[in-house]
């Protein structure tokens, strides 16, 4: 066959989750795959040295004035030219007017259960978008993969489709994040990026769903409830939010304790989730939440949500925590740090969890699935 998949901002320097699992699917369908050709539809952007083009694997890079006009102008002009079998969209949304097969990886359907616009004005012009496109996608799709169980019933029940149409293909843990990186190299990350020796990490996202508010109040409470608070290193998120945010509750004498790196590129996390003593990742809702997996690859305890996919993808190695509750995120990270037996334990459990997510079985999974459009 000739496969076609689109993957919009694969290239684009500063990677987000669908595009780093939407980049390790297609190295590993690289490494197994030798018998169908593929054709990679990306837009233009700085970090194309991340995919190697191989005899069956082909990228074609367009270029576009924006994510709607790449996607339902530019694409389809690609995509009709190239004279592929069927197409793969992996970012939840696709060309409405292109007339192959497709199959649609649909990661979530949050921008459909409401809109709130508490986000940027980036995120609510995306969520907007998706509203409008997706449920015609979803019509003209042949097929759907979502990440989680969790998921897939969701999609399931509010959008009415048949059981057969909609399949799992878990996301998985790249190679990279593991935990037996040397001391020193771990130690010299931590120098290069001024984080201090001991340390709970946060993911900064601003998107509402992430719970930064709820994790920022946690945190309070914690400091207000123990002698030497460790402090939170915050990935990605502006100083400037956090002292409004503690300036509001009169707690702007808490800022010594929060550390902000900025951005941290994908290939060094593992050393930020090495040299982090405690994961949190107490979010109100995701599809699968893959951070959870990596700092667990990386031996690090997490605490995470007892809601949507979480408990699933954690399967009992990770503390569960109402995300709604501040003071139980609170009480957990006190429960983490203090009890050495159980974060030990939690440590061992996680390596264990981790393990059993590998994206070559995750390939060879999306792999069974394209035979299907194999006529």
């Amino acid at each position: 066959m000739r496969i076609g998949i689109e993957a919009q901002r694969i290239f684009r320097p500063k990677k987000h989750g669908m595009e780093v699992v939407a980049l390790e699917l297609i190295r590993q369908l690289q490494e197994s795959d030798k018998k169908n050709e593929y054709i990679i539809f990306a837009k233009e952007d700085t970090d194309i040295g991340c995919l190697k083009e191989t005899e069956n694997f082909k990228i074609e890079t367009i270029p576009a004035y924006s994510y709607a006009d790449w996607e339902q102008i530019q694409l389809p002009k690609a995509v009709k030219k190239s004279k592929i079998d069927f197409l793969h969209s992996t970012c939840n949304t696709s060309a409405l007017w292109q007339s192959n097969p497709l199959l649609l990886t649909l990661h979530d359907i949050i921008y459909l259960e409401k809109v709130d616009f508490k986000g940027t004005a980036y995120q609510n012009f995306g969520n907007l978008y998706r509203r409008f496109v997706v449920p015609k996608v979803i019509n003209k799709s042949t097929s759907i993969i979502t990440v989680s169980h969790f998921e897939r019933n969701t999609i399931l029940e509010q959008l009415r489709l048949p059981e057969e149409k909609v399949q799992v293909v878990y996301n998985a843990v790249s190679d990279i994040f593991h935990s037996h990186y040397p001391v020193e190299q771990v130690e010299d990350f931590k120098s290069k990026h001024q984080i201090p020796e001991k340390f709970m990490l946060f993911l900064g996202n601003t998107a509402p769903k992430k719970n930064t508010k709820g994790v920022l109040s946690a945190y309070v409470e914690y400091c207000q409830c123990t002698k030497d608070p460790v402090p939170i290193v915050i990935l990605d998120h502006d100083r400037s939010h956090v002292l409004a945010f503690l300036s509001e509750f009169n707690k702007k004498h808490l800022i010594p304790h929060f550390v902000f790196p900025g951005y941290v590129a994908p290939q060094q996390m593992p050393m930020m989730y090495n040299a982090a003593a405690v994961f949190l990742y107490p979010s109100l809702r995701e599809s699968f939440g893959l951070p959870i997996l990596e700092a667990m690859a990386c031996g690090t305890p997490v605490i995470t949500s007892t809601t949507s996919s979480m408990p699933e993808v954690a399967g009992g190695a990770a503390l569960l925590v109402d995300p709604y509750k501040e003071k139980e995120i609170a009480e957990g990270i006190q429960k983490l740090l203090s009890d050495d037996n159980y974060y030990t334990d939690l440590v061992a459990k996680g390596l264990k969890r981790a393990a059993d997510f590998t994206w070559k079985s995750s390939a060879k999974a999306l792999l069974s699935i394209y035979d299907t459009f194999d006529n």
